[in-house]
């Protein structure tokens, strides 16, 4: 006798067998079903392949379907390229589609870097037959032209305008005793995991109608809030910086700094720039030195502003706001130390003037002095998430701000925010009139000042 579970699984054979000869219906009414009428994809640089995107072809009949062909209508000359079954093809003859089955498409494009305006649009269909009808799927793609960098130095003085993006792959070097200058509007994308190394002056002046961008070159909407999908910009030993009015996105790291300044000019000074969606930290210094003025630092892995070794850090009218649903912190989002290890100690100086220090965490701001050095600390008219009652003098404690959403990432401040009208009058401080008398928004700043980067 034979066993049951044998019967069975000779059962089953049977009738997927009989599944694959199915009646194949010729019926013009049979129609396909697609899952998507048209596929759109978002701006694509040119010779920098799109995501891939797919479209389901279902077919609701009872009985199968033969579709005569699957056709890409541009041929071998088509930006586009699809994948069926595994396959990528020009075209698909005769595929049996069971009844209430389906079949997917994979759909990426690829665009010449020939071509010559900056902003394009390019065009293909699939073309699908079966029965004598023919359904057609129009592919569209929104393209740019860029100029491309490939592990490529800047060796002499060099201007970037934002006539077309730059697009950075592998690394960007500026060189010792070279300035890039960045004019307002400028885009700068980073192709994944590269990165823009300073030895000499990086100059970044944008404007608030016209920011300079340093982001992915991953203009999908899925890619919109993805962090780690570039380095960084790393001040190395020589070089210095001023970055104003930009946005640093969705890198490892936005910046780091290895030393203190080379000459009498600050390290680093970084006003009006929204730094954001970073794996790691918006800023990581080692016994270096920043100034920071009317920021926005939010949702970065571990830390906002990751600052040890001592240095130098003056911090006026900044939103640090450490918020990151992704990621689990266990540290502050602002962490200051005069050590590096536990032999080299540095002075840490620190002067922090109407900020709002706020987040997730019970403690947001963390100070660590375990040496000798004569460290400086000026802690002034900040709100500031903590349970430490030392930062009480002079600061508002453990008080929500009121963010308008913070959910939704604005940080402006709610009607009733006690960070209204709290701020120190800066009107004196030598930044003051380059780059304190605005806020982050170009409103006019009137003391007393709300806290944080934005007026009330």
């Amino acid at each position: 006798m034979r066993h049951p579970v044998f019967s069975f699984i000779v059962l089953i054979i049977f009738l997927s067998a009989c599944r694959k000869d199915e009646r194949i219906t010729t019926d013009a009414d049979a129609k396909l079903t697609l899952s998507k009428n048209s596929v759109l994809f978002d701006t694509v640089f040119t010779s920098i392949g799109s995501t891939v995107q797919k479209v389901k072809l279902l077919n609701k009949n009872g009985n199968a379907l033969n579709i005569s062909q699957i056709k890409l209508s541009g041929s071998n000359s088509s930006p586009f390229s699809i994948n069926i079954n595994g396959q990528q093809v020009y075209s698909k003859d005769n595929l049996i589609l069971n009844g209430n089955d389906s079949l997917t498409i994979f759909v990426k494009v690829t665009i010449n870097p020939d071509a010559k305006s900056s902003t394009f649009l390019v065009q293909d269909s699939i073309i699908i037959t079966s029965n004598g009808n023919k359904q057609f799927i129009p592919l569209l793609a929104y393209a740019r032209n860029a100029i491309f960098l490939n592990n490529s130095k800047i060796n002499a003085n060099t201007v970037w305008t934002k006539s077309l993006p730059y697009i950075i792959n592998g690394s960007l070097d500026i060189t010792n005793g070279s300035t890039l200058s960045i004019q307002p509007g400028t885009r700068i994308y980073f192709h994944k995991d590269a990165a823009m190394n300073v030895e000499g002056i990086l100059t970044a002046n944008g404007t608030f109608n016209e920011p300079i961008e340093f982001c992915s070159d991953r203009l999908e909407t899925q890619y919109d809030n993805e962090p780690g999908q570039w380095k960084g910009i790393y001040i190395k030993q020589s070089g210095i910086g001023i970055i104003k009015n930009s946005i640093i996105k969705n890198a490892s790291v936005a910046i780091t700094s290895d030393s203190l300044s080379p000459n009498v000019n600050p390290k680093l000074i970084l006003a009006n720039t929204i730094i954001k969606n970073m794996q790691v930290a918006g800023y990581m210094g080692y016994h270096s030195e920043l100034m920071a003025f009317n920021n926005l630092f939010y949702n970065c892995g571990n830390y906002l502003v990751y600052a040890i070794g001592g240095g130098n850090y003056n911090f006026k009218h900044n939103t640090f706001a450490g918020y990151n649903p992704d990621f689990p912190r266990k540290a502050a989002a602002l962490t200051f130390s005069d050590y590096l290890n536990t032999k080299v100690y540095n002075k840490l100086k620190l002067d922090l003037n109407n900020n709002i220090i706020w987040g997730s965490l019970a403690n947001e701001l963390a100070i660590q002095d375990k040496s000798t050095a004569s460290s400086q600390y000026n802690l002034t008219s900040n709100l500031i998430k903590t349970t430490n009652t030392n930062y009480n003098i002079g600061n508002i404690i453990d008080t929500d701000p009121l963010f308008a959403s913070a959910n939704r990432g604005d940080f402006t401040l709610s009607n009733n925010s006690p960070a209204i009208k709290k701020g120190i009058d800066l009107s004196n401080d030598q930044y003051f009139n380059i780059y304190l008398n605005k806020d982050l928004k170009n409103n006019q700043r009137f003391f007393p000042s709300s806290l944080g980067c934005y007026e009330y």
